[in-house]
């Protein structure tokens, strides 16, 4: 699609990310809960109008059997999926509460791999790990559209501290803002060379498709990263990724029901003209529609891929 098709679009879709956004998603700077309440049962689950996001969010383990990924990053489910364990020597898993710690085994690799090379290579204590996605995947009842299949996760960009986290501070503790308040670059006081090698450790992942960071952050990377800059190529601006980045991996190989994304352009995206767009007036300071958009109806799991149901309705796999 050429980039005189794609502005108009992206600024179509501007103020409804913007809107998503601000509407209290699950982001790293909003705070869990000690005591999170269980959710009621559902009056009627086989009701055909029902939200998918509603069964899913009800599943507190993953299913028996082989990790499989069905379906896309925004409308699918994974079976079989494995538990991000909530303590390593170089990472701890944050909002305990919304137990979305479950991906992929190859993104549960993933994760621990870059906790060891963010000690190693950037003097991090380790990560704090985010959302990665609930235990059968699907879609979540807040902040994402995205994680619904094991291969995203969210990581946080303030370091791990060097001690363990109570159960308090991993639902209450803020994340730290990695931009400055214009919006036009990065804090220097708080994002430094480590987040640098950080991103470029977690970019250099072959299996790595895209990791999603603020433009000012992208804007940043193309100004300091040194020697070979190829991995720049992955690194894409998006909103909303002020203080953590997401990570996304390519379907895993013989994986035959998960709808993957296009490859993307190698070019390193740190011309003036790829980033020009995010920092226009318009996506800077975007105007209010004049009237708000009506809600849309939620997916419902008769428009998921049809494997999904029986993802929902395998025994459990043991704890």
């Amino acid at each position: 699609m050429s980039r005189r098709r794609i502005i108009p679009l992206l600024l179509a879709m501007t103020l409804v990310v913007m809107k998503v956004l601000a509407a209290g998603g699950a982001l790293a700077q909003d705070k869990g809960s000690v005591n999170p309440k269980p959710l009621p049962p559902l009056a009627n689950p086989n009701d055909p109008k029902i939200g998918a996001k509603e069964l899913f969010a009800r599943k507190l383990l993953p299913s028996k059997g082989p990790a499989h990924v069905i379906g896309s990053y925004v409308k699918g489910c994974i079976g079989g999926a494995e538990q991000m364990p909530l303590n390593g020597d170089t990472w701890q898993v944050m909002r305990l509460s919304r137990n979305r710690n479950y991906g992929h085994p190859d993104m549960i690799a993933l994760i621990k791999r870059l906790s060891a090379k963010a000690h190693k290579d950037a003097g991090w204590p380790g990560i704090l790990v985010g959302d990665i996605g609930q235990p059968r995947g699907g879609p979540a009842l807040s902040g994402h559209a995205s994680h619904q299949i094991g291969l995203d996760a969210d990581i946080w960009l303030t370091p791990m501290p060097d001690h363990r986290l109570s159960r308090e501070e991993r639902e209450e503790m803020s994340a730290v803002m990695m931009v400055r308040e214009d919006r036009l670059d990065i804090d220097p006081k708080v994002f430094t060379s480590g987040h640098v090698l950080v991103l470029r450790d977690a970019a250099q992942e072959p299996a790595v498709q895209r990791i999603f960071v603020n433009p000012a952050i992208k804007k940043a990377l193309c100004r300091e990263a040194k020697g070979d800059r190829s991995w720049l190529s992955k690194i894409r601006p998006w909103w909303g990724h002020d203080y953590h980045f997401h990570i996304r991996m390519r379907c895993p190989a013989g994986a035959t029901d998960c709808k993957g994304q296009p490859s993307q352009s190698e070019d390193e995206g740190c011309k003036p003209s790829d980033l020009a767009y995010w920092f226009s007036e318009g996506v800077l300071h975007p105007k209010p529609p004049p009237e708000p958009p009506k809600p849309k109806p939620p997916m419902t799991l008769a428009q998921m891929p049809a494997a999904c149901k029986a993802v929902l309705r395998a025994p459990d796999a043991k704890p």
